[in-house]
């Protein structure tokens, strides 16, 4: 039987690294290789910069599913399906240390943290350019837990990430609560290489089958509690 491989980026909850090694990612991509009359492997990326994984695609892996967003620069290296998954980024402070933040808007005079590669990082970047905040602390992308404990010690004042994640990692973590969601909007979407045109078909087919027979919404509303594939569609 055909083996698709996976890149994906560990940990990355709710897309990957929840108990029992499962996760939206992980769901999606097994709904998808049954549909295909695949199995599946996923591969980690060990890299510090996110925008490295692209770069084993068509060698080391066949396709790229880490909770991925879908930008120019990355439309460069790689093709994308439709988006399974329209999201956002989010702010993180220690409320108990910074308890006046409660948006962007509010960091005059401190740090944020990213990882280096996300698509948060630009847009930190562009905040400290226009002096609504003071610096910028990038972190190796495996550093993420490291990042979040230094919101608490001041090493960091703010955390910025996707919020779907951002949301699971700062439950274990005392005081530190997402207080910002929707800074940006972003496709979510499978990566395939380029040229790839055989691949791309066949897992856009398979996605939009589990998305018209709903199992693409019960894995949506199973990792983030809402079915829809805009995720700032409220469940009525």
């Amino acid at each position: 039987m055909e083996t698709l491989r996976v890149g994906a980026a560990f940990p990355d909850p709710p897309f990957n690294g929840m108990p029992d090694d499962t996760g939206l990612d992980i769901d999606l991509m097994a709904a998808i290789a049954e549909k295909i009359g695949a199995t599946v492997e996923f591969i980690a990326y060990e890299g510090v910069d996110f925008n490295g994984i692209f770069d084993g695609l068509g060698a080391r892996y066949d396709c790229v599913t880490a909770g991925t967003t879908v930008t120019p620069d990355r439309e460069k290296k790689a093709q994308f399906l439709p988006p399974y998954l329209i999201s956002g980024q989010s702010l993180a402070v220690d409320i108990r240390r910074l308890p006046h933040v409660t948006s962007i808007d509010d960091l005059e005079g401190l740090t944020i943290g990213v990882q280096q590669g996300n698509t948060s990082q630009p847009i930190a970047e562009r905040l400290v350019a226009q002096g609504k905040a003071a610096a910028v602390r990038v972190y190796d992308y495996g550093s993420i837990r490291s990042a979040l404990a230094d919101l608490t010690t001041g090493e960091c004042d703010a955390f910025m990430k996707l919020a779907p994640v951002l949301n699971e990692l700062v439950k274990p973590i005392p005081g530190v609560e997402v207080v910002q969601r929707g800074i940006s909007v972003e496709n979510i979407a499978i990566a395939v290489a380029l040229g790839d045109q055989t691949l791309l078909g066949r897992l856009t087919v398979a996605q939009a089958e589990l998305e018209e027979d709903g199992t693409l919404q019960r894995i949506r509303g199973k990792w983030l509690g809402n079915p829809y594939a805009d995720q700032n569609l409220a469940v009525h």
